[in-house]
């Protein structure tokens, strides 16, 4: 999918842009206000992430004249306003949802999930590879017209392999992507997750394939 990224802090947004370009989504990166309009006054997105304090002016403005416009993209604000009432002004104003800085890049992608899941069918989610076809948004893989429904983490990880088919991911990689840096996980929680996803796909002609030593891969045949 394609996002706008409204963020002016150039430590924060180059993670974020770094995060969700390694899960395979396009990102278009706004430094201001100024240059988020530019943006969208010549691109379609399927979700921005919006910061409320800009050089250029307030998020807070901007939302409520995206709203006025009207655009019905969703909108997740990044906010460091932690109280009960600027959650409710900012969820009044038009966001769709809020994640609160500083935040763990797990909880910011579950938020994206979620958004776009409510927003389901405003754009095109499917994803299909050899004879699977993934919705991400649903939480559902299909194998050959049998529909098999995904917990959270079997759903990431399928996320992950089929936004590169063929390309060795490693355990580090997996890690980093599946689990917060919070979770108290055994050494083998990687395998697991493998083990439980190649049994949702059992049947398939595409294939978790694992590089010994390296990592895995989604292949077919």
């Amino acid at each position: 999918m394609r996002f706008l990224l409204v963020e002016d802090t150039p430590d924060l947004g180059q993670a974020v842009l770094d995060r969700l370009t390694l899960d395979g989504h396009g990102v278009d990166w706004a430094r201001s206000l100024a240059e988020a309009e530019a943006h969208l006054a010549v691109s379609s997105y399927d979700l921005i992430l919006l910061d409320i304090m800009l050089p250029d002016g307030d998020g807070r403005d901007f939302l409520a004249a995206h709203r006025r416009v009207p655009r019905d993209t969703p909108v997740i604000v990044m906010t460091a306003r932690a109280g009960v009432s600027d959650r409710v002004a900012l969820l009044d104003t038009g966001a769709d949802d809020y994640v609160t800085k500083p935040f763990d890049f797990a909880e910011l992608e579950a938020r994206v999930r979620a958004v776009l899941r409510r927003r389901g069918g405003t754009a095109q989610t499917q994803v299909i590879y050899a004879d699977l076809v993934f919705d991400p948004l649903g939480g559902t893989v299909a194998v050959g017209g049998d529909v098999r429904d995904l917990r959270n983490r079997e759903l990431r990880l399928l996320e992950i392999l089929m936004a590169g088919p063929g390309r060795i991911f490693s355990k580090g990689h997996l890690h980093d992507r599946l689990l917060s840096a919070s979770e108290a996980v055994s050494d083998n929680a990687i395998e697991v997750y493998v083990g439980r996803l190649r049994k949702k796909l059992s049947g398939s002609a595409a294939r978790i394939e694992t590089v010994r030593g390296v990592g895995y891969r989604l292949t077919q045949g």
